[in-house]
């Protein structure tokens, strides 16, 4: 009996000081609203995805941040970083307690309740393989009877049916720094699927590029995109003709250029 209480309360002081951060938000938000300034409160996960989004620092930085950033300033928007954990994301932004966040449509699991800008950056899913396996993998069909290294709550659209069918395993991890660890040091693990440059980001800051071979062409290829509310339509136009426009001058090349 006493555990349970001891549980209950535990619940409680979750609940209440989740509900404490909901009014909190709602405040903040109201209160920007009503100074007549424009807030566009921009999810920025509290891992980020490096180096499309960086937060191990003072200030956030990556691809997808600098892009949001330039536009929304350009549209009259101050941004606002926002660190929400992963499974909370695409309700709090129904909810309207964030604006936007990255994502590719065929990553999220109902894209139809949600709107989609142009894609900013191509994401390109690759085989990442340790070099002392003796074997470059380059198509999931490669793969069957294989165990691959994935992100724990990220879909792949390409491997799903060899997940499910049992061909290709999957192990599921927090973190994509973990995976290439996992990789290196677990004997039963044949290859991860990462971003290619995410991949690269990790290896070059850890010192491990001599560790891993990557496959020649990428599996798939996903358009990394701002998810909104469908009721932002005209933001998303408006964020789209900006997009054009800085892909057009090289403003978006020179952005991308930082991070390769």
């Amino acid at each position: 009996m006493k555990h349970s209480k001891h549980q209950g309360l535990k619940a409680f002081s979750r609940r209440s000081a989740f509900t404490f951060f909901l009014l909190f938000f709602f405040l903040s938000s109201s209160a920007a609203s009503e100074s007549g300034r424009k807030i566009f409160h921009f999810n920025i996960s509290p891992d980020g995805y490096p180096p499309y989004m960086i937060v191990d620092q003072e200030a956030p930085s990556g691809i997808m941040w600098d892009v949001v950033t330039l536009i929304s300033e350009r549209m009259g928007y101050t941004i606002v970083a926002k660190k929400i954990p992963r499974k909370r994301v695409d309700q709090m932004l129904l909810d309207g307690y964030i604006d936007g966040t990255s994502r590719a449509i065929e990553w999220t699991h109902e894209p139809e309740s949600f709107l989609f800008t142009d894609p900013v950056v191509d994401i390109q899913e690759v085989f990442f393989t340790p070099k002392h396996n003796g074997e470059t993998y380059h198509s999931p069909e490669d793969l069957f009877s294989k165990t691959v290294v994935t992100h724990l709550g990220y879909l792949y659209p390409e491997l799903e049916p060899h997940f499910e069918s049992g061909a290709i395993k999957r192990f599921d991890v927090p973190r994509e720094r973990d995976m290439f660890n996992f990789l290196l040091h677990g004997d039963r693990f044949d290859a991860a699927v990462v971003d290619v440059l995410v991949g690269k980001w990790i290896l070059r800051n850890e010192g491990l590029q001599e560790h891993f071979t990557v496959s020649s062409g990428s599996m798939s290829s996903y358009g990394y995109r701002v998810m909104l509310r469908k009721e932002n339509q005209s933001f998303a136009d408006e964020f789209n003709a900006q997009l054009a426009r800085i892909r057009k001058n090289g403003e978006l090349d020179a952005i991308l250029a930082n991070y390769r």
